[in-house]
């Protein structure tokens, strides 16, 4: 009754559901956002003069298509910018790559150490964690591996960076943190034309998607009354990293001439460690719980000076 009810005073949720399992390709991307944002907030969006948080990263993903973007959503080629702007010292040790499946599939276990993560390079979302090689279904991971190289992570939400980013797989060391009772802390902060402003910290996450949790923080590390609708915050009260300062100094250097991007940090024994680029959090589908952070994280988009390069 209650999905019924939604149904009745959102019919555009329709469209949300079926997206779940039809790309709808056929449709231009600004006829996909429209559709979707409606669905996602039960309002019109307002791709003329967009105000909230959400309504600016639909605007930006028609607008702001600089092909360094590219580079910077692909999980192999990212490292390089890394490398070059910050230092290789931050990034996550990388194992192996694989161009193509079949490279893939032809790999020994038996070459790997202990404890691995294998990713996809062209999505977000597609991680295999091995904890234990010995009791790690290999087979199942192929599987799973095959299935996403297949698939466009541009049609999801249109976020056009991930369109032609070649389908690789990588391998990765496992990262653990053991003085943490949440699982791996992932520290998520949000810079806009190079200036981190907010950050979220999820935790909970090797529990499952149900589990984990996300708390927003300011920098002085006041937790925020504001989290996302699709994840519980915690009761959790996280100290700040003794590092903090270090992540906000190379927050503002790879941000930098990026209207909006959000950055991911992980800490293991006070050293800092790059997760990734993200160019919008939650495809810019994902409401705030209260609704009007959405406006106050909106303020900190300035869209006037982005320059539509193609």
């Amino acid at each position: 009754m209650n999905k019924l009810k939604r149904i009745a005073d959102n019919p555009y949720i329709l469209f949300g559901y079926l997206n779940k399992f039809i790309d709808f390709r056929f449709l231009p991307d600004k006829v996909f956002l429209n559709l979707k944002y409606r669905a996602s907030f039960n309002e019109k969006l307002n791709l003329n003069n967009p105000t909230t948080y959400n309504q600016k990263l639909q605007w930006l993903k028609l607008h702001d298509r600089r092909p360094l973007y590219i580079k910077l959503v692909d999980k192999y080629e990212v490292r390089n910018y890394v490398k070059n702007v910050i230092g290789e010292k931050y990034l996550i040790p990388l194992i192996k790559l694989y161009s193509t499946y079949e490279e893939f599939e032809t790999m020994k276990i038996s070459d790997l150490p202990e404890q691995f993560v294998i990713k996809c390079t062209h999505d977000s979302g597609s991680v295999i964690i091995c904890k234990d090689k010995n009791n790690f279904d290999f087979e199942n991971a192929k599987l799973k591996i095959k299935k996403n190289l297949k698939k466009n992570q541009y049609y999801k939400c249109r976020e056009w960076p991930y369109k032609n980013v070649p389908p690789r797989i990588v391998i990765e060391q496992y990262l653990k943190d053991v003085d943490s009772q949440h699982g791996l802390l992932d520290y998520k902060i949000f810079c806009f034309d190079g200036e981190p402003k907010f950050l979220y910290i999820a935790s909970d996450r090797e529990k499952g998607p149900k589990e984990a949790k996300v708390d927003f923080y300011d920098f002085d590390f006041n937790k925020l009354n504001v989290r996302l609708s699709n994840h519980p915050s915690s009761s959790y009260l996280f100290e700040k990293p003794k590092c903090f300062d270090e992540i906000i100094s190379i927050s503002r250097k790879l941000s930098k001439n990026i209207p909006q991007v959000r950055l991911d940090f992980y800490v293991i024994d006070n050293k800092i460690l790059f997760g990734e680029f993200t160019f919008f959090n939650g495809g810019g589908f994902v409401p705030f719980v209260p609704s009007n952070y959405d406006s106050i994280f909106g303020k900190y988009i300035n869209i006037s000076n982005v320059s539509e390069e193609k």
